[in-house]
């Protein structure tokens, strides 16, 4: 009878199903991102996930816990070397399962399961937005600091071509006035030249 057994059977006998998850968990360790099933998924994420929390302390009844369950010595490695220094600070949750369109064969319900560390696209996002916020607060500082400075700036410009404009009219309206005195001078002798042109012929 199996009454109270409400894990999906996956429709394989015990032994089969206890190597396709271990098999399936080395994958997943070693690529951190495979493709199954969505009912595959479910049932690595609760197959998995304790033998991550297990890899939290490096010890040798934790490595042979995890090499029982996992029976590959190349996924157990890279579970203590690489991924349990990468979740040390995450209380569970290590997987994500996202769902993908149904396989074309048999119109299965399709899903991608993932180390939540390991994927880089959604670690840069979420890294940046933390940085961005505080930079609009020091940036709405740095705008209140900078705009009396910029006054500043903006006056002392202003002072300094009103002076030079004040000096050079003063400076060029003496030569002017000197410079057409003789100009008009010069002016009355050329018309009497030409009047005396005029009168010898």
């Amino acid at each position: 009878m199996r009454h109270k057994k409400s894990f999906n059977h996956l429709g394989r006998k015990k032994g089969h199903r206890t190597a396709m998850l271990a098999n399936m968990a080395s994958s997943l360790i070693k690529h951190k991102r495979i493709t199954t099933t969505v009912a595959k998924a479910k049932a690595l994420r609760s197959y998995v996930e304790p033998l991550i929390t297990k890899s939290k302390s490096d010890e040798t009844h934790s490595r042979r816990v995890v090499f029982s369950y996992l029976k590959d010595k190349e996924a157990t490695t890279e579970l203590f070397k690489e991924v349990s220094p990468k979740v040390a600070d995450r209380p569970g949750g290590y997987t994500r399962i996202i769902k993908l369109p149904t396989r074309l064969g048999d119109s299965a319900d399709m899903a991608m399961i993932e180390l939540v560390d390991f994927n880089e696209l959604l670690v840069k996002e979420s890294k940046p937005k933390k940085a961005r916020r505080s930079r609009r607060s020091g940036s709405a500082k740095k705008t209140e600091v900078a705009a009396p400075a910029t006054e500043a700036k903006v006056e002392e410009p202003k002072a300094e071509v009103a002076e030079e404009v004040v000096e050079a009219p003063a400076a060029e309206e003496a030569p002017v006035a000197e410079a057409e005195a003789p100009a008009a001078e010069e002016a009355p002798k050329e018309e009497e030249g030409g009047e005396e042109d005029k009168k010898e012929a």
